[in-house]
């Protein structure tokens, strides 16, 4: 039955349920007579007897239409379902590791049984200080003044813009960082405390698992396991010299000013009451985030800005993306939260992790500027 047709059932079984009133109104009339003259003749009782037989039949058609219209929708629900899983299965069968990551289709979530959890989880993500910054309306002053996708471009679905891809098929995962196993809610948070410098989500609330379902829903395409091309950040070549905040800091006065301003603490977008997301001070991520790892940060410019660059069309070399990013780190920001919990396993730090101990000798300047290439040597040997 089509949905525009369902409107319509409704409408006659409303109009049946009026006739059963009225009929039921007839038949208390005539019990009435009966009552007030009991001797009155056969005509009035046959009559009454009619009424009673054409209640009942109102009642059955009533019956056998809501039924019909359950049963009807109960299959074609099934039907959307089995066709959605068709889609999917689909998509996987064309999963070509090779082939740059595309996010799938909107429609699609559109037809999912959790559409509207999960179109909530992409607006999280889109518009994270509507809901938990200054003015939030889930949980006000609990985050900085950076949403989501600042790091997580176009709500985590940008090829080599830090995308959300191989989340669902990789998670839950070992994590070094943390020596634990860890699952996405817990991966959602770290986010949370980290790059958002606020508070954590209730596992268990509706927050968090709109966001969980759109993640989830991002990596429709992705096999368990697989990682595609595109996901997350590209690793760029070491440079054989430390990076240099200096020569950044004219790469940012060139190229980032008009986004972010001459301070970093972002300008308001034009047409919009919104701002670009600030690059340091206490509004922005901390210590702990994995944009503070120069190799992060390097790779996340080097795809995607200025505005308007991308991986096929770069707007800033290798140097100056190294470059660039030890200015943005070397300006003051949030202290690292973590520093006692973190990497249990001194062994499994990143070269560019920047807090000692270590398990080398190099210092913590080189470990957060570089040259990086002799202490990916050590840890080769």
């Amino acid at each position: 039955m089509a949905t525009y047709h369902y409107p319509i059932l409704w409408l006659v079984i409303a109009a049946l349920a009026v006739g059963i009133f009225a009929v039921s109104s007839g038949i208390g009339l005539y019990w009435q007579r009966i009552a007030q003259d009991p001797h009155v003749g056969d005509p009035v009782r046959k009559q009454l007897l009619s009424l009673q037989r054409l209640r009942v039949l109102l009642y059955a058609l009533v019956a056998v239409m809501i039924a019909g219209g359950v049963t009807t929708w109960a299959l074609e629900r099934r039907e959307a379902q089995l066709a959605l899983e068709k889609t999917k299965a689909a998509l996987l069968a064309a999963y070509n590791k090779d082939q740059v990551w595309e996010s799938p289709d909107w429609a699609l979530a559109l037809r999912e049984p959790k559409a509207e959890l999960i179109a909530y989880g992409k607006d999280l993500i889109a518009n994270t200080t509507d809901y938990f910054g200054e003015n939030g309306i889930v949980r006000p002053h609990s985050i900085n003044s950076l949403n989501c996708q600042n790091c997580h471009l176009d709500a985590g679905a940008r090829p080599f813009g830090n995308n959300y891809s191989a989340v669902a098929s990789t998670y839950p995962q070992m994590r070094s960082r943390s020596g634990t196993l860890e699952t996405i809610p817990k991966r959602v948070n770290d986010c949370f405390e980290r790059s958002l410098n606020g508070s954590p989500l209730d596992t268990a609330g509706r927050e968090m698992k709109a966001i969980v379902a759109y993640i989830e829903w991002l990596g429709t395409a992705v096999p368990k396991g697989e990682k595609p091309k595109g996901v997350g950040l590209n690793d760029l070549p070491y440079l054989d010299r430390a990076a240099d905040p200096e020569k950044g800091k004219l790469v940012f006065e060139q190229k980032c000013v008009s986004c972010h301003g001459a301070d970093g603490q972002g300008l308001p977008m034009p047409g919009t009451e919104r701002r670009y997301p600030p690059l340091w001070g206490p509004k922005s991520y901390n210590e702990a985030a994995g944009l503070f790892r120069l190799s992060r940060f390097a790779g996340y410019v080097k795809d995607n800005m200025p505005l308007g660059a991308s991986h096929d069309s770069p707007q800033l070399s290798d140097e100056e993306a190294w470059d660039v990013a030890a200015f943005v780190n070397s300006q003051p920001r949030p202290k690292h939260p973590f520093l006692d919990s973190d990497w249990p396993n001194i062994a499994k730090k990143p070269v560019d992790h920047p807090f000692g101990p270590f398990k080398d000798t190099f210092p913590e300047a080189q470990h957060k500027y570089g040259p990086f290439g002799p202490i990916a040597a050590f840890y080769k040997k």
